[in-house]
């Protein structure tokens, strides 16, 4: 039985009620508002400090404080001490930006102001010699900043030790700052998790600024049961909300942060959280400074940097390619892969999408488009950022601020969420543009082809499986994406190779593995995936146990051999690959029926798709899912 109109205002009400205090109202701004902070130390002894300030001679660093002995300089030319001066000028209201600081001098010293280009050419903006301690202000106009550069502050002690506090860069506020709430997503990562709230309770700072934290906890091993976690809890007063629910993974979870924070206050901000990042609590302070000054309301996310190799940017900027089925593109002239001890990112660059690592939501965003789709995982944060786009909110990726993840490149592409990325690219796609049903399946016939040549049997399974599940059109969803997970999971069990095993005890002899290194890649590929498939149909492959590395693990050298040990992407074991005729038979011949299927069916999937948006969307919806007014 449908709940009538009054029920659902009153169950609002009770949520908003029921929501921090701080969240239910705006807050005035005081006069001057902190865009970010000098920070001179990371959160862990395993990022480098430099990423923060670069210090020659001899020096004394805290979070909040660098000291200098005489003869030392420093500057703040690096990836967090840098300010993006180009992504404040193009998309903000600040005109001017003031730098202030206290400076404990002993004889003298010098500060300068410094600018660079798109080029990275350096100038100075202004300097100033400084005799006495106390507070000291620079300042720079915004206004030869739109393609690129950034400004950092310089420091030598001249004539004995020279201390810097309280630097911190502002502009003019505006009239009001708006309440912002944090949502994190969680799934049996529950010591991760207690970290990452943790984090957020180190830094008075950044904890005065958040109205709310909410956590969704989606698993078994709960978050509430970690010590950690209790110890922290209390630091919060009533800012922090646990909430449990199924595990309808992170479109569930992260809508279920927006769901709530839009009931309390629908002017209030969100910030998305990852539960498995390092992360650094100033980002939070210049997302959230940022999104109060943006000209028109728009998506602030922070760039992600690697966990296992912490200097390193994954990527400056990212878009989607709808019709190629391809997120996590590049921008061009961004970064990617790149240390950030040895590099900045001078030219301005603007993002398609920020992935949710971490990335602020504005209110108006969910007023204006409704709550993302409950696809599961995968492609959730690409949809709502094109659909943010398409109806006047772009994105920024906000250099200088940033949370570690763990790198992407340590797993394993043959994997069930192989599932979730193969089906979701199609229905993001049916969604905000049309597809071509013959380029399409004519790119998915390829790849499925490399993957069968190279001895993936359960990742062509695990692939056309996701086709066939958006062949059944948006009734798929309706469960949040529960007995698809379980089906992705169980189903690869059949497929000998998608197991891994422990490199030192492997199920076949170790002392008849024979590593053979790739060459370089074949210049005509599709001439050369025609010749390997012929040879692995008609056995005409080198035999043997055949060992390769990750690094050397491409379909063009996987495809020459026929029992093959390849290394796991995650270097914790290896994977057994064997040429089965019949199973490639049988995969190939589902192949061609589903694309076939595909191709014709495809032009009324794509309306059957955005004729069930809204009702996908609706709060309604994301309500039965999680069992709020339910009968």
């Amino acid at each position: 039985m449908e709940q009538s109109a009054t029920q659902a205002v009153t169950e609002t009400n009770d949520r908003a009620e029921s929501a921090p205090a701080s969240l239910r109202g705006d807050h005035r701004a005081p006069d001057r508002l902190v865009l970010q902070r000098g920070i001179f130390t990371g959160p862990s002894a395993k990022v480098s400090d430099e990423l923060y300030a670069v210090v020659k001679g001899r020096g004394h660093r805290e979070r909040l404080a660098l000291r200098l002995e005489k003869g030392a300089t420093a500057h703040t030319n690096t990836y967090f001490g840098r300010f993006a001066a180009a992504y404040w000028q193009r998309w903000t209201t600040v005109t001017e930006v003031r730098t202030t600081m206290v400076l404990d001098v002993v004889g003298k010293a010098n500060v300068r102001l410094v600018a660079s280009d798109i080029a990275g050419h350096r100038r100075i903006i202004q300097t100033t010699k400084v005799t006495a301690s106390g507070p000291v202000t620079l300042s720079a106009p915004l206004d030869q900043y739109v393609d690129g550069g950034a400004l950092w502050l310089e420091f030598d002690a001249l004539g004995g030790d020279l201390g810097i506090t309280e630097l911190t860069w502002t502009s003019v506020a505006p009239e009001r700052v708006r309440p912002v709430a944090i949502a994190i997503c969680t799934f049996n990562r529950a010591a991760d998790c207690a970290e990452t709230v943790a984090a957020l309770a180190s830094d008075a700072t950044v904890l005065a600024a958040i109205d709310a934290v909410y956590v969704v906890d989606q698993g078994t091993d709960l978050v509430q049961d970690r010590p950690r976690f209790q110890e922290t809890r209390p630091i919060f007063g009533d800012k922090l909300r646990y909430i449990r629910q199924p595990n309808l993974g992170g479109a569930g979870g992260f809508t279920r942060g927006l769901y709530e924070v839009s009931s309390a206050n629908e002017h209030a901000d969100v910030i998305l959280m990852d539960d498995d990042i390092l992360c650094e609590p100033e980002t939070v302070l210049r997302l959230n400074a940022f999104a109060n000054s943006t000209v028109e309301p728009m998506l602030v996310g922070a760039q992600m940097l690697f966990l296992l190799n912490p200097d390193y940017l994954n990527v400056g900027a990212e878009e989607v390619h709808l019709h190629e089925l391809k997120h996590g593109q590049k921008v061009s002239k961004a970064l990617r892969n790149t240390s950030m001890l040895k590099k900045n990112q001078e030219r301005r660059v603007d993002a398609g999408y920020n992935a949710w690592w971490t990335c602020l939501i504005p209110a108006e965003v969910v007023a204006e488009i409704g709550l993302p789709v409950p696809i599961f995982f995968q492609w959730d944060d690409v949809e709502y950022g094109v659909r943010a786009r398409k109806h006047g909110f772009p994105t920024v990726t906000l250099p200088n601020a940033a949370v570690w993840h763990a790198d992407f490149y340590w797993k394993d592409y043959d994997d069930w969420a192989r599932y979730f990325s193969t089906r979701n690219s199609l229905i993001v796609g049916s969604l905000h543009t049309d597809l071509d049903g013959k380029a399409i399946t004519r790119k998915l016939f390829r790849d499925l082809a490399e993957q069968l040549v190279a001895m993936q049997y359960g990742l062509v399974h695990t692939t056309l499986q996701g086709i066939e599940d958006f062949l059944e059109g948006p009734k798929i969803l309706r469960d949040g994406g529960i007995a698809a997970l379980a089906e992705a999971r169980t189903s690869r069990a059949d497929y000998a190779e998608t197991i891994k095993h422990p490199a030192a005890t492997p199920p076949v002899p170790s002392a008849d593995i024979q590593i053979r290194r790739a060459g370089g890649e074949p210049s005509r590929t599709m001439l050369v995936l025609v010749k390997r498939a012929i040879n692995q149909w008609f056995g005409r492959t080198q035999h043997g146990l055949i060992g390769v590395t990750r690094e050397d693990a491409y379909w063009w050298h996987v495809s020459l051999f026929d029992h093959v040990v390849v290394t796991d992407a995650s270097q914790s074991g290896v994977r057994i690959r064997r040429r089965d005729k019949a199973r490639a038979r049988a995969l190939l011949l589902r192949t061609i029926r589903v694309l076939r299927r595909l191709r014709e069916e495809l032009p009324t999937l794509q309306e059957q798709y955005r004729t069930a948006m809204p009702e996908l969307t609706s709060r309604s919806n994301w309500e039965r899912l999680y069992g709020i007014n339910a009968d």
